[in-house]
């Protein structure tokens, strides 16, 4: 390639690539509070009923111990 496509493909590249402005319009870190403390923390019923048979499997079957320690 010579001079001439380098300044071109400089070109191109400065063009496409705008300066990017580093200054916030706002602070973001109150509004992330915010959402934080929205949020509900709750486990969905699935996870419960997960857990029931989970806990049941290993009642009925206590040789399936190793099994889900080998799987974990």
């Amino acid at each position: 390639m010579n001079e001439q496509n380098y300044e071109n493909i400089e070109k191109l590249l400065k063009k496409a690539a705008a300066p990017v402005n580093p200054e916030l319009q706002r602070d973001l870190w109150p509004h992330m509070l915010r959402r934080l403390e929205e949020r509900q923390a709750g486990v969905p019923w699935f996870d419960w009923a997960l857990l029931g048979l989970l806990i049941l499997w290993l009642v009925i079957s206590p040789r399936a111990i190793p099994v889900l320690l080998y799987h974990l």
